[in-house]
């Protein structure tokens, strides 16, 4: 499993990263990413705090933690700004908080997340098939989520993410330890949006690519 959306006390996740890092290992996942919701306030706080772990942690060659942040609730006119500095400041996995359903986010974020330098575009609700387009020609994933509220719009990201050949990613958007995933429960979140078996390992080897290209691969 690999995992590429997740939260620590750092913002608004229950654990310190070392124990999320080591319950994730626990379980069977080969990566993830510590991804806490940021804006202007904390992303220089944030990002090299989670830079530190997740390079002790890497130091005893188990799991791959991979230092990253989530671009939460911020004007859509600055989510390009802020993609740059935390880009500049060491994030490996630059994660936007798309316009789900379950939160009132600012209508315009989709797009603008998607004109700028990042990797995932999480939960993005009932995007439309425009934003999907974009995010085939940029490269940029698209989220299935597996948190309660966000996966309500995942069957139609991943309709349309399938007709125009957008990039499908599927995370957990952890908060919580219960919230992490074994592959076999990923892949029926993956059939409950309406994916194929098939479709669920090319996400497999997406999620690979981007730990891949992470890494400097």
């Amino acid at each position: 499993m690999i995992d590429l959306h997740t939260h620590t006390l750092f913002s608004d996740g229950e654990l310190l990263p070392s124990e999320l890092v080591r319950r994730a290992e626990y379980i069977g996942y080969y990566a993830i990413a510590l991804t806490d919701h940021a804006d202007i306030s904390n992303l220089d706080f944030i990002i090299p705090r989670i830079i530190e772990a997740c390079a002790k942690i890497n130091e005893k060659k188990g799991i791959i933690a991979l230092p990253g942040i989530e671009i939460t609730h911020v004007h859509p006119d600055d989510i390009t700004e802020l993609a740059r500095m935390a880009r500049s400041m060491g994030a490996r996995i630059i994660v936007v908080h798309g316009e789900t359903i379950a939160e009132p986010v600012m209508p315009g974020t989709n797009k603008k997340a998607l004109e700028s330098d990042i990797n995932i575009l999480a939960h993005p609700g009932l995007i439309s098939d425009e934003d999907v387009k974009l995010a085939a020609r940029k490269g940029i994933c698209l989220e299935i989520s597996a948190r309660k509220g966000h996966s309500l719009s995942n069957g139609h990201v991943a309709q349309t993410a399938l007709k125009y050949g957008a990039r499908l990613i599927l995370n957990t958007d952890t908060h919580s330890p219960g919230d992490l995933l074994v592959l076999e429960k990923a892949k029926i979140t993956a059939q409950g949006s309406g994916l194929s078996g098939d479709d669920f390992i090319k996400m497999l080897d997406v999620s690979r690519m981007l730990v891949k290209k992470a890494l400097g691969g």
